[in-house]
This record gives structure tokens, C-alpha cells and sequence, in this order.
């Protein structure tokens, strides 16, 4: 008797409605903690933020004909630059906001040109440039250097002082998601829902036995608002500073959304083969994607949302659940959508205590750094050989070395380095030149895959 394939959603699969819906709320809840932290503390307004990061995703889901699927959210990436402009001397000025728009402006016109740079070259001379070992070590780090973040929501420390029943709460909120992601696999719709059972878990124990949950918040919101919404200061003379100052952190979001397209292209013609299904092999719209990351930051920096990227967590949970649907994305996108205009409806989402999030996020970004694990893995990436020792060396110690330092910068030369473009860059600065000069024109020997010489 053939065995019977496993229950998933490839991307141009389409869940019922009722089902749709409860999925696309999981992606919600798995991107709003992040997203909202990160306008947050930038000083932006979280419902055009909730706003502008649905209708990029949407949007991005449309232009990739529903091939590629992924959330964009806010990215943490951008969050010392940004508040270097909205934040002038330590203190969150919401004045500050359109100024700062203008330099998001600014990295949406770095990841479009990046875009169309690698449609015209083609993939196999962008992977010269970014070889798996560069975009899987910066998974790893992007996901391990915000283990910290995730302990401190999960212990309270992010929010005065660490406290017991904060990590009561997350310890349950965590075991509640590992026990429903592993003995609910391929049960139907409760199999993919194991983030937001997770989390329902938590809130309950929270609700019940702790007083982190209020509903002042909820009382008191209005239930339809307008969002915030901010046109960018391009007239102020200072504006344009801010490209300078945040548009280069594109180069830390470029490398760090190949890294995703890639992985999540692993996982999904995995799922494909086991369902007998043709590969999609995405992966090969590395150059559409970048154009549509462009596109999602050209949105929120006309809006008055925060910079951002594809979600390593949502890949995570796509991941966990075998669900790539784009129409969920869709789904999960109008929601937030409606979030920011919903005020009774974003508040009630906010009442999720932070030590929830924190236990949802020890295993989601955990899962985004074995993610970088798995695409070395599968692209064969040979640790015995110097080269590649040297660049995963590298880019590991100065990422996630780099984020033990006060907001995740690295103090060089007077400058104050993002840990996580940095780690980038120099993972890209010597593997480029391994590229210019070859070890073997210089008579080395390097090391084959079974410790051997060549």
C-alpha cells in the first residue's frame, strides 16, 4: 500500500476560506510582536506600520504572480540607524518621522536597482558573489543574535526586571507550541496551527494565573481609527542625509533576504517531492524578489512605516506547519491591513503578554538560524575547506559577537556598525577575494571534502 503523502499547502495552493483565515491570523500574531516593536521604538506609528507591511506583502504576493511566499515586516536591522534620525540625543521624536522616511525611500531604490542588477547578470554570478555559505552563516546569525531579544521578553528583563511568572508563562507558551508542532504534524488544520495554539496556551496560564494581561487598552480604544499616515519631508535639507545614514543597510537585508528566498525554496520543493509534485525551485527569482523587498520599503517610506524585509519568523512557521500558501499570505496581510484601522481589534492583539512572545520567539528564531544550518547543508558547503572556514568563521563571531554590544552596534573607528551588516559585509569582502585571487594561483593546496589535499 503506497504511502500516503503529507498533509501541505505548496504556493499556488488555496486552504478553504474558514481555514484561510485562522492561518493567515497565525502569521499575524507570528510577525506582529516584531513588527510592532520595531516601529515601536523607532517612533513610528504602529497602525500605518501594521497598515503598510499587509499591503506590502500583498502587493509583493501579486507581483510574483503568488510564487513567492513571504511576509514583509519591519526589520530589526534598521532600527540604530533609523533612530539615529528619530531619536536625537536618546529621545523619540515623532516629528522626526518624515525626515527619517526619506532614507526608507532610500533603500527601496538600493534593493530595486539590486534587483534588476541580478536579473541581468543572472543567479549562478549573484552566487559567486553571495555562495551559500555567506547567506546560510547569516541566517545563523540573524536568528542567534536575537536569542537575547527572545530571553529578555521571555524573562521580563526587556521590561524592567527579569520576573518568575514571566518565565512561567514563556516555558509554557514554548513546551505548548513544541508538543502541538510535533504530535499535531499532518492532523489537518490543527497540524498547522501549532504558533497560534501555542500562544492561546500561554495567554490562557497568563489570563488565568498572572496579571500580565489588561484590557485597559481595549476599553479605552476607539473601534475605528485612522492610522497615522505620513508623507516623507523630501523638501527639509535634512532629509537627505538619512539615505546615507539608513539605505546602506540594505546591504545587511539583501543578503539577509536571499538567504530566505533561498531556504524557503529548499524547504518548499522538499514538501513538493514528498507530495509528488514538480520543484518550483524559486529560488530562482532571487533577482524579483529583491525588486519586490524594494517595492515593500518604497511603501512603508511613503507612508510613514518602518523599513523592513521578508520574515525569517513567518518562514519559520511556514516551515513548522508545511503551509506556503500565497493565498494565506494574502489573507494574513488584508488582516493586518485591517489591524490599523480596527483600533478595538490592534489593542485586543497588544493584551498578548511580551512573555508570550518571548516563548514564541525562543523556538521561531531558533528555527530561522538551523534554517542557515539546513542551506549549507543542502548545498554542500565544505567546512573542510580553509575558504569557507574562514568566511562562516568570520561572519558567525562579528554578528553574533557584534550584538552583545549596547543596540547590536559594533564600535570601529569611531563608527557604530549594525552587527548584522556588518557580518554581511565582511563575509562578502573575503569571499570576494578568494574570488580576485585564487588560493591555487599561489600554489595552495586546499583541503577536499574528506580532509585530503588537492
Amino acid at each position: 500500500m503506497a504511502e500516503r503523502a503529507p498533509q501541505a499547502y505548496l504556493p499556488q495552493d488555496r486552504p478553504p476560506y474558514g481555514a484561510m483565515v485562522s492561518l493567515g491570523f497565525q502569521h499575524v500574531l507570528t510577525m506582529f510582536p516584531a513588527t510592532a516593536l520595531v516601529a515601536l521604538l523607532t517612533g513610528f506609528d504602529v497602525g500605518v506600520t501594521l497598515f503598510a507591511s499587509g499591503l506590502a506583502t500583498v502587493i509583493a504576493l501579486v507581483g510574483s504572480g503568488m510564487r513567492i511566499p513571504m511576509y514583509y515586516g519591519s526589520s530589526f536591522s534598521y532600527i540604530a540607524a533609523i533612530r539615529g534620525v528619530t531619536a536625537p540625543g536618546g529621545t523619540l521624536n515623532p516629528a522626526m518621522v518624515p525626515i527619517a522616511q526619506v532614507g526608507i525611500v532610500g533603500t527601496a531604490l538600493v534593493n530595486v536597482i539590486a534587483g534588476f542588477i541580478v536579473r541581468a547578470v543572472g543567479k549562478a554570478k549573484l552566487d559567486r558573489v553571495l555562495p551559500p555559505v555567506v547567506t546560510g552563516c547569516v541566517a545563523v546569525v540573524i536568528g542567534i543574535a536575537l536569542g537575547k531579544v527572545a530571553l529578555d521578553m521571555a524573562t521580563g528583563v526587556c521590561c524592567g526586571g527579569a520576573r518568575s511568572d514571566w518565565w512561567t508563562v514563556a516555558l509554557v507558551t514554548l513546551l505548548a507550541t513544541i508538543v502541538f508542532s510535533v504530535y499535531l504534524r499532518g492532523r489537518g488544520l490543527l497540524g498547522m496551527l501549532p504558533v497560534l495554539l501555542g500562544a492561546v496556551g500561554g495567554y490562557f496560564v497568563a489570563l488565568v494565573f498572572t496579571d500580565l494581561v489588561s484590557f485597559k487598552a481595549v476599553t479605552e480604544a476607539a473601534w475605528i481609527r485612522t492610522p497615522k499616515f505620513s508623507m516623507p519631508a523630501f523638501g527639509d535639507p535634512k532629509a537627505w542625509a538619512t539615505i546615507f545614514a539608513i539605505a546602506p543597510i540594505a546591504i545587511a537585508t539583501i543578503p539577509e533576504s536571499t538567504a530566505h528566498l533561498y531556504q524557503i525554496s529548499l524547504y518548499i520543493d522538499r514538501v513538493a517531492e514528498s507530495m509528488r509534485r514538480a520543484k518550483l525551485e524559486i529560488k530562482k527569482l532571487v533577482g524579483l524578489n529583491l525588486i519586490l523587498d524594494g517595492v515593500g520599503d518604497g511603501i512603508n517610506g511613503l507612508l510613514g512605516g518602518c523599513a523592513g524585509t521578508n520574515y525569517g519568523e513567518n518562514n519559520s512557521l511556514m516551515v513548522i506547519t508545511r503551509n506556503y500558501s500565497a493565498p494565506t499570505l494574502v489573507a494574513a496581510g488584508v488582516i493586518a491591513m485591517l489591524l490599523g484601522f480596527v483600533g478595538k481589534l490592534a489593542a485586543l492583539v497588544s493584551t498578548l503578554p511580551t512573555a508570550v512572545t518571548g516563548g514564541l520567539a525562543i523556538y521561531l528564531f531558533g528555527v530561522i538560524g538551523l534554517q542557515g544550518v539546513a542551506l549549507m547543508m543542502a548545498e554542500g558547503v565544505d567546512f573542510f575547506d580553509p575558504r569557507q572556514l574562514a568566511i562562516g568563521a568570520s561572519i558567525l563571531i562579528v554578528g553574533i559577537g557584534g550584538s552583545a554590544f549596547p543596540g547590536g552596534n559594533i564600535p570601529i573607528w569611531g563608527w557604530e556598525l549594525p552587527s548584522i551588516a556588518t557580518s554581511a559585509v565582511v563575509g562578502i569582502a573575503i569571499n570576494l577575494i578568494f574570488l580576485l585571487f585564487p588560493p591555487e594561483r599561489f600554489g595552495a593546496r586546499m583541503a577536499d571534502v574528506r580532509g585530503g589535499e588537492r
